[in-house]
């Protein structure tokens, strides 16, 4: 284990899928069907937050007897259809990284705010599950991100320190569950652009997986002092 760089946790959709867009997607079919407005605003704002706290977020915008519950379930049918079985887009760089941080030793961990037993399926299906040493999902965890617990939790299984972990998000809220954890955040954007919050939060903002890796390299060799 590299005293630099402990461990290296991915965030899952929109980091090491190319996910956030087809989700949204899925979202504006099953709107449509019943009548949904302003899908696209919500399913932006709620990126990076579990079920649970996705759920009270669509309960805000459209009243405590919007049937959640019942439309997530057609969201997540269509979204296997669609891209299950392994057809999920990955994003640029992604075996590439996750096999030169293997090579060098460095623990790799899944912290996604999806459900676990989703996210070991997605990872399982593209053939990447075998890369991570823990995975957890958004239901492991009491708070969802932007709160930090998932990401604790992750260096704790991992036994490493929190402040020599380096977190791969694309979120806002992944962000700032990242930086609240006293880890190092490296934003790759997906769908949500960096913002000056964002940059303060930030150790680096990266076009891709392929750049990720380069700073993780720079920062593993750095010398100190």
């Amino acid at each position: 284990m590299s005293e630099k760089i402990q461990a290296v946790i991915f965030d899952m959709d929109g980091v090491i899928f190319d996910s956030e867009r087809l989700v949204i997607e899925c979202w504006q079919a099953i709107a449509d069907r019943h009548n949904i407005p302003d899908i696209v605003e919500i399913c932006m704002r709620v990126q990076g937050n579990n079920r649970e706290e996705t759920g009270k977020r669509f309960l805000e915008k459209y009243g405590k007897d919007f049937p959640y519950d019942a439309y997530k379930k057609e969201v997540t049918a269509l979204f296997r259809e669609l891209y299950g079985g392994g057809r999920l887009p990955l994003k640029p760089g992604v075996r590439e990284i996750m096999t030169a941080l293997q090579e060098k030793q460095i623990p790799m961990a899944v912290a996604s705010s999806t459900r676990t037993d989703i996210v070991r399926l997605e990872l399982e299906e593209a053939n990447l599950l075998h890369f991570f040493e823990i995975v957890l999902g958004g239901d492991q965890v009491a708070r969802s991100k932007p709160e930090p617990d998932i990401f604790l939790a992750a260096a704790d299984a991992l036994q490493a320190e929190p402040a020599r972990c380096y977190v791969l998000e694309d979120s806002r809220n992944g962000i700032t569950a990242a930086f609240r954890a006293g880890m190092h955040p490296i934003m790759v954007p997906d769908m949500q652009p960096p913002t000056d919050e964002i940059r303060k939060m930030t150790e680096t903002i990266v076009p891709d997986l392929f750049a990720a890796w380069e700073f993780l390299l720079s920062s593993l060799f750095a010398t100190s002092g």
